[in-house]
């Protein structure tokens, strides 16, 4: 049985590498720290521990997350209208207001102290923008998380085939599928391609994932969340992440500067420096 994750902070072998790795890249205008890893696997952790340490060292720094980016729910209602159904459901490439990404970062080269998106999950839609937060004035680091955080597109081949019941059965055609590889071989370039750097927290394999999910579900649940997802509901939920996940997996370790091969305790198996 996979052991229950506890900690309230990332590995500190995890840690010291990325803060190391970050300090190289460190300039006196803007560095934009990328962090991708699957559901669950401890970005919002390690992206707190990794502010928290810029700032002990005079660095002001912020996080953002790709979730705090998503469209909001009206907006992916008419994609779904428009497109494929599947869009309703936040996640995938294509559901994310890549301008407003970009529109942030923007601001922060220019050393504002600049609005920091967020996104309200019990509500599946855009916090309003009283809820948001807002960044020191002259960051120098922005720690940019998300599960496909510097992913790049498949080549068409691969899509032809689902790779789970999901697609199999509500993407026959590969619609959604193609929308969402269109939409990283298209506008999530410019925001990705804004990275000075790119750390992969890589998961024992996708099988892992919905463990960890359930974790989060089980913690919501503890906590009194009177939202936790069913088990059939969280397998249905990272289907929808299944393919870029594994594709990250396999493509993204040979050029990432950093990355983390995890355990299923979320510790750090080995850490591969590029």
């Amino acid at each position: 049985m996979m052991q229950q994750q506890t900690k309230q902070a990332p590995d500190p072998a995890i840690l010291e590498a990325a803060w190391g790795t970050i300090k190289q890249q460190l300039g006196k205008g803007l560095t934009v720290a990328g962090i991708c890893g699957s559901q669950a696997s401890g970005k919002s952790t390690l992206s707190a521990a990794l502010v928290r340490r810029a700032a002990a060292e005079g660095v002001p720094a912020v996080s953002l997350s790709l979730d705090d980016i998503y469209l909001t729910r009206a907006e992916r209602e008419e994609l779904s209208r428009k497109v494929h159904p599947l869009l309703r459901t936040r996640g995938v490439p294509g559901t994310h207001d890549v301008a407003l990404g970009m529109a942030t970062i923007a601001a922060l080269e220019r050393g504002e102290a600049a609005l920091m998106p967020r996104f309200d999950k019990g509500t599946d839609d855009r916090a309003p923008q009283a809820a948001w937060d807002r960044a020191p004035p002259g960051t120098r680091l922005l720690i940019f998380e998300g599960w496909c955080t510097g992913a790049v597109s498949q080549d068409a081949a691969e899509l032809a085939e689902p790779v789970n019941g999901l697609e199999r059965d509500e993407d026959p055609d590969g619609t959604w599928r193609t929308s969402a590889n269109n939409a990283l071989a298209g506008e999530y370039r410019a925001l990705f391609g804004r990275l000075d750097l790119l750390i992969l927290l890589a998961a024992p394999g996708f099988e892992t994932v919905y463990g960890w999910r359930s974790q989060q579900e089980q913690a919501l649940h503890q906590r009194g969340a009177p939202q936790a997802m069913s088990d059939a509901a969280i397998a249905r939920f990272i289907a929808h992440y299944e393919r870029l996940t594994r594709h990250i997996l396999a493509e993204m370790p040979a050029r990432a500067d950093m990355v983390a091969w995890l355990a299923e305790d979320r510790s750090a198996r080995r850490i591969e420096l590029r």
